[in-house]
């Protein structure tokens, strides 16, 4: 058994000859000896004393270990923010110089390994903001710790995901920097930039992601003037889908109030712009564009049917599934012209009303539909007069045929002819037929996806009936027997019409030979009626994601083969269009700037809003050492504004010494080293020992013989 006991780069091994049960035995017997002759007061004890130690050592023969190491080099590190934020005024330019000045410093020092990690920018960089700890950290992945030397950051200061110093428990206690970036070397901060100049910004305090079609939503905003008095007033102008509303002026420093008009719906874009303030560093916080999704608070629709009839459940079935539907529903069971003896009092059915329904809340409705309904005198003349304006003005009418409606009480024969783009011809086909998709209907939102391939439209069930009917304007989306129209859309004045020249839907609904997408069909009937913005045939769509500008062109002619794409600083592209089917043609193209894009095709405008509400990036854009200095005085390191002091002297320092004074930073020396090899050689040889015990057993010999 051996021993090992080190000091420094030194070490002594004890590697005895003998076991350690037998010296410690020999041990005890020669100890025991050395005690009677100390009783007796023996002459030499003191020899023999020495030569027993003497004897021991040579018996644990002990060796010196000398370990040979190899010095490795310090790595000093240069972190470089290349944020958005450092592309303004001369800060890339100071950077550049900066780096290529300590980059010169540290090619002098022969013990350092010199890495530049850059960082700070992404797409993602307007929301979360400038991360240069996070590149940090990446950059240090295969570097070992322990011969960090130190980090010299240049930056404008404008740093957020600097990490916590202190404990979360609220104690306040330091958590060590060594336990928080994992090392424990010197972080010095260069800044970029002037300090002391100020900028004016716009703030979004509160601001809604919805508003309901009609009403205006509530914007809260500030216009702050950094680095100045916040006194005086500012003019903000705001743009709404790109149309310019009245300006305003508010005074700086101040939370405001405006409401802001939603009137369609789908997405609304308002651009809220402040004016220049006495100090500009970047007029990119200025601006703030807000996206405002516009919904509609229960679309209320009204269901009139003339008779009962299979189908007359599935409509109303269909209509009350769909959550954002209000419903009114009636049927007309009992019409003027049928007579009879039974007395009004004993009658349980309610009258209709008429003058409530289509004179007093007619415009509360967002759609009517009249299913196999018959005049009969049932509604005054007048009144269809009073749905004809609903429509012009915005209303929606969708007319589903039954055989009543090729007769003399269709609704054809009233003054609602006006607004119908197709009318029956008098005939009824009562033969089977499957609806099939027309050319426009394969290419209009409402029908274009019902059916994957044509092969999947041929498997559609079977119908049995169709009013023969004539068109005279619309677009007809499906077609029944014989190719005639089977629904009709049409544009009338702000509103919109549908026609369906069939009874028979309810026959899908049933699954009668494999059935058909009936609720879906209805579904977006219903809501291209009521002007819902993804069903509009004729659409320019642009949405900005995951740093991605695209586009979406939908129209029932041919597509235009490029579209103009306005990026925020000004800068038209175009963007070849490329046709994806049902109607579609798609574009885009790279976003990385935060702001309002604007995409056009000469007809129609899109408008699309990046980066986060308010651009933590460009929430506070002067140069500034604040956030940064607790992580640079928790390190030891020093800052230096570059316009003031111009470059920092580089010093190596030991581990226990100031790592930073006024014009200079330090770096670290570790002395971190490798073992390349161990000589080992004895402590004493043992025949010095064996012969230096030897005299004193002679001279204790000696001793005894006086």
């Amino acid at each position: 058994m051996s021993g090992l006991f080190t000091l420094g780069a030194f070490s002594v091994a004890i590697n005895p000859l003998l076991p350690w049960p037998v010296l410690v035995g020999l041990g005890g017997v020669y100890g025991a000896l050395i005690l009677f002759a100390l009783a007796r007061r023996a002459r030499g004890t003191t020899w023999r004393v020495v030569a027993g130690l003497l004897i021991t050592f040579a018996l644990l023969d002990p060796s010196l270990i000398e370990e040979q190491r190899a010095y490795q080099k310090d790595v000093a590190v240069v972190l470089v923010d290349r944020s958005p934020s450092q592309n303004l005024g001369n800060r890339a330019q100071e950077t550049d110089a900066a780096l290529a000045e300590v980059k010169r410093q540290l090619a002098t020092f022969q013990d350092l390994d010199v890495r530049v990690i850059e960082g700070g920018g992404g797409p993602d960089t307007a929301e979360k903001g400038t991360e240069l700890m996070g590149a940090l950290q990446r950059g240090l992945a295969d570097v070992p710790l322990r011969r960090l030397a130190g980090v010299i950051a240049i930056s404008d200061g404008q740093v957020h995901d600097i990490p916590p110093l202190t404990n979360p428990s609220g104690q306040g206690a330091n958590l060590g920097i060594a336990g928080v970036l994992g090392f424990d070397a010197p972080v010095h901060l260069l800044l970029t930039g002037n300090p002391k100049q100020g900028d004016r910004r716009l703030l979004l305090t509160e601001a809604p992601s919805f508003g309901l079609v009609g009403k205006p939503i509530e914007l809260k905003f500030r216009v702050d003037d950094l680095g100045g008095k916040n006194a005086g007033s500012a003019m903000v102008t705001i743009r709404r889908d790109g149309q310019s509303m009245a300006p305003i002026t508010v005074p700086v420093g101040e939370e405001q109030t405006i409401q802001l008009p939603i009137d369609h719906g789908g997405q609304t874009v308002f651009e809220i712009t402040a004016e220049d303030g006495p100090q500009e560093i970047t007029r990119a916080n200025n601006t703030a564009v807000l996206s405002v999704n516009g919904v509609r608070d229960r679309l209320k629709v009204l269901l009139i049917s003339g008779e009962p009839y299979p189908g007359e459940r599935v409509w109303r079935n269909l209509l009350k599934s769909d959550p954002s539907v209000d419903l009114i529903h009636f049927t007309i069971l009992r019409p003027p012209n049928k007579q009879d003896a039974t007395p009004i009092n004993e009658l349980a059915l309610i009258s209709f009303p008429i003058d409530e329904l289509f004179d007093i809340k007619l415009k509360q409705f967002d759609l009517i539909i009249f299913d196999r309904f018959q005049h009969l005198g049932i509604l005054p003349e007048e009144y269809f007069y009073h749905i004809v304006d609903y429509v012009k003005n915005g209303g929606a009418v969708l007319e589903s045929a039954g055989p009543s409606s090729a007769g003399q009480f269709s609704l054809y024969k009233t003054p609602l002819i006006d607004i119908f783009s197709a009318a029956p011809t008098g005939d009824v086909i009562t033969r089977g037929f499957r609806p099939t998709l027309t050319d426009v209907g394969k290419r209009h939102p409402v029908t274009a996806d019902l059916a994957k391939s044509d092969e999947d439209a041929a498997k559609w069930g079977r119908w049995f009936r169709q009013i023969v009917a004539t068109t005279r304007g619309g677009n007809t989306l499906m077609t029944g027997a014989d190719g005639l129209p089977l629904l009709v859309l049409d544009h009338v004045g702000k509103g919109r019409v549908a026609e369906l020249f069939s009874d028979q839907l309810w026959l899908w609904s049933k699954g009668f030979e494999g059935g058909g997408p009936q609720a879906e069909l209805i579904r977006r009937v219903g809501h291209w009626l009521m002007q819902e913005p993804e069903l509009e045939e004729e659409a320019l769509r642009a949405t900005v994601i995951d740093g991605r500008l695209e586009v979406e062109r939908q129209s029932l002619g041919n597509q235009p083969a490029t579209v103009d794409a306005t990026s925020p600083d000004g800068k038209v592209t175009k963007l070849p269009l490329t046709d994806i089917g049902h109607g579609k043609a798609t574009a885009q193209m790279p976003a990385p700037d935060q702001g309002l894009y604007r995409v056009s095709d000469g007809a129609k405008e899109a408008f699309a809003a990046s980066g986060a509400l308010n651009s933590l990036e460009y929430r506070d854009p002067r140069a500034s050492t604040e956030p940064m200095t607790p992580l640079v005085s928790a390190t030891g390191g020093g800052i230096q504004v570059y316009e003031e002091s111009g470059w920092p002297v580089l010093r190596r320092v030991s581990a226990k010494s100031e790592r930073a004074g006024r014009g200079w930073f330090g770096l670290k020396q570790n002395r971190d080293y490798v073992v390349t090899g161990i000589e080992q050689s004895p402590l004493v040889p043992a025949w010095v020992a064996l012969l230096l015990s030897l005299g004193a057993v002679l001279l204790a010999w000696k001793r005894e013989g006086r």
